[in-house]
């Protein structure tokens, strides 16, 4: 699973093209920091797609993502699309859509 881009946890370049690769930052579970209302309803406004894309969430306070809290602290949920930054606070549907079906078109296109 490819996560934002420049950081160490970087999966390689797959051959063979996939979904589109969404990433979510937030606070897990286990935050001291929850509950996070933002980061839910996001997710529920995502979940009618989620066959189209894969959704990789990253819990910035874990102290491998320190870079990311760093940077997202008060902006979460914050997200990437294939590994370049989308949205934050709020899913903007349209631009959400509008990004998704023209890297779908491209997909079939390419194909």
């Amino acid at each position: 699973m490819c996560r934002i881009q420049g950081h160490s946890f970087q999966s390689p370049v797959s051959a063979k093209p996939g979904p589109p690769k969404v990433t979510f930052q937030d606070y897990e579970e286990h935050s001291t920091l929850k509950p996070c209302p933002l980061c839910d309803e996001a997710k529920e406004v995502l979940e009618p797609y989620k066959k189209r894309f894969i959704l990789q969430e990253v819990d910035i306070t874990l102290p491998e993502n320190s870079g990311w809290y760093d940077k997202y602290k008060y902006d979460i949920p914050v997200f990437h699309f294939n590994g370049k930054f989308l949205m934050k606070h709020r899913v903007d549907i349209q631009k959400f859509e509008d990004r998704l079906r023209k890297l779908e078109l491209q997909s079939e296109g390419s194909q």
